[in-house]
């Protein structure tokens, strides 16, 4: 899969904020509003586009990687790069995720040379932790928000 990072675009914020995901991960399904695009404009988001410029995920670095609770859980007390993402869901299921998170990887890794990277994941969510655990994630802290059990994953970044 051919991959480009570019800077979020209000064209690209209102099209992932539209994707619907079938159940269980219908969770992860976003609602439009004026908030929520001017979020994802917000500066640490990034679209992720084929070469015809098709619209593939995002991911996200910083505060709004993180689900509100950890913090109140001390799941967030090291100094890490957090990582949040989302994938078209046509695509999901179908062996894209791979190649998809490591373009995401390499990324960070050029940015944040030697940093460790925290993302945070539902429990149910098996698939996504299958992924993460495959690229060197660790499970860390456990924590629960509005009824869902999350888990944070850590990967070190070793300084090249």
């Amino acid at each position: 899969m051919d991959i480009h990072i570019v800077r979020m675009t209000q064209k690209y914020a209102v099209e992932a904020l539209c994707w619907k995901y079938e159940k269980p991960y219908d969770f992860y399904n976003n609602v439009l509003t004026t908030s929520a695009i001017v979020e994802l404009l917000g500066g640490g988001y990034y679209a992720m586009v084929d070469s015809s410029h098709r619209l593939i995920g995002f991911f996200c670095t910083g505060r709004s990687a993180k689900v509100p609770a950890g913090d109140r859980n001390a799941a967030y007390i090291e100094d890490c790069v957090d990582l949040g993402l989302g994938m078209n869901p046509q695509l999901t299921g179908k062996g894209n995720g791979d190649s998809f998170l490591k373009r995401i990887l390499h990324f960070i890794e050029q940015e944040h040379r030697g940093k460790a990277i925290r993302l945070t994941v539902a429990s149910f969510n098996k698939r996504a932790i299958q992924l993460y655990e495959k690229n060197h994630f660790i499970k860390e802290h456990q924590f629960r928000y509005k009824g869902i059990e999350f888990i944070t994953m850590k990967r070190n970044n070793p300084a090249i």
